[in-house]
């Protein structure tokens, strides 16, 4: 937005970090340049690191006032608490929207030149399409049918840093941290996101759903969940018989796998499943897209043991295009799993306007504490433009 438009929001935006921010960070002057750093966000701008924010606040406020060297403290050298923030965020954005929709976790990659910033790496980022030098972080969004917030955020690290304490130390990651797969964060996020209200079906894609513990542990938390899968994944139906069951001692949990398998027991990958029967597929249609109906043709198997598979198979294409597992309840209409299915497009728009319009991959330092701070400070910056939409009776974002 223009200064203009900004000026006009001053009031409105120091609310909305009053609330989020009630100990001031500390001290007043935190939570001065808290906000600084936000409206700096917000401007208008192609950069949003800290020297062209710092050139356009001087040129708005009429300032002679150094800008560049105190946000600079502000976001690398200041000991505020990052994660306090988004937990208030989360709480915020539940209190405004209400609980129930779709809970997304995903990764996004950061190019990065050399070797210093915290977590940088040769690695495969989905933003990249392709293994480079990149940083990449978990993320957790909320979307309702009308708009998507984004509410935590951590760096990955990956083996080669999670293994030497020297470096993580010279960048300032926490005692604590060290090497963690990425369905593992997203557990930690979720874990938070749910102390802080935060509740609706859970999708990840195949990066996520591909792990069994991963989904293993979105059953032992009560989390109702559709995530991607891979095409070589086996899957047997609950009823299949693949011999005979121990018997039950009394103690732990009930046996649910055979000693012995049954000579000429087969388990199929989803691929080889969908493709055996290609004759159940049927046309689903989603929602309203902004160049007509989106649809697709789709099928259902389950409960599967502990899921549903849900497999999409578009006219014209030589076999099956997409695979999700969901333990939505056994009588969910094919039509619902579709919906929960693609509740993942909201991630691109999000990831758009978070980069391009906030500047989320714009950060030029090399610290864990000041990665965090800005990424932090982007959700806010995000929230309140979507809080603000919502309160014009416009839409979050965009239909494809």
């Amino acid at each position: 937005m223009d200064a203009k438009q900004l000026t006009r929001l001053r009031a409105d935006l120091a609310a909305f970090l009053d609330e989020l921010m009630p100990d001031r960070l500390g001290n007043v002057t935190r939570r001065r340049w808290a906000e600084a750093y936000l409206r700096g966000l917000l401007l208008d701008g192609h950069r949003k690191s800290v020297e062209p924010m710092a050139q356009r606040l001087r040129a708005t406020d009429g300032s002679a006032r150094d800008y560049a060297q105190a946000l600079q403290q502000f976001l690398n050298q200041s000991p505020w608490g990052d994660r306090p923030v988004r937990d208030r965020l989360a709480r915020r954005v539940v209190a405004a929207v209400g609980t129930g929709g779709f809970v997304i976790v995903d990764d996004t990659g950061f190019p990065k030149q050399g070797t210093h910033s915290v977590g940088v790496a040769r690695q495969y980022s989905g933003t990249l399409g392709k293994v480079g030098n990149c940083q990449v972080a978990v993320t957790l969004q909320y979307a309702t049918e009308q708009e998507v917030f984004a509410l935590d955020a951590e760096l990955y690290l990956p083996e080669a840093w999670g293994r030497d304490r020297e470096r993580l130390d010279a960048a300032g990651a926490p005692r604590d941290s060290g090497y963690r797969p990425k369905w593992q964060i997203a557990l930690a996020l979720l874990e938070r996101a749910k102390a802080n209200g935060v509740s609706g079906a859970v999708l990840a894609d195949s990066a996520y759903g591909d792990a069994t513990e991963f989904r293993q542990a979105l059953d032992e938390g009560r989390w109702r969940y559709c995530v991607g899968i891979s095409s070589t994944l086996k899957v047997v139906a609950a009823d299949h018989d693949f011999g005979r069951l121990p018997p039950y001692r009394g103690r732990g949990r009930r046996p649910s796998r055979p000693e012995k398998v049954r000579a000429g027991a087969a388990a199929p990958s989803v691929k080889g499943w969908a493709q055996a029967r290609a004759q159940d597929f049927r046309r689903v249609t989603w929602r309203e897209g902004s160049k007509g109906k989106l649809s697709s043709r789709c099928a259902g198997q389950g409960p599967l043991a502990v899921c549903w598979l849900v497999v999409e198979w578009p006219e014209g294409e030589a076999e099956p295009t997409k695979y999700f597992f969901s333990n939505l309840a056994a009588g969910t209409s094919l039509l619902r799993l579709v919906r929960t299915a693609k509740g993942r497009w909201w991630v691109e728009h999000s990831y758009k306007e978070l980069k391009d319009e906030l500047g989320l991959d714009h950060f030029e330092g090399r610290s864990w504490r000041g990665w965090h701070h800005h990424a932090t400070l982007v959700l806010l910056a995000y929230a309140f433009l979507v809080l603000r939409r919502r309160g014009r009776g416009k839409k979050g974002g965009p239909t494809e």
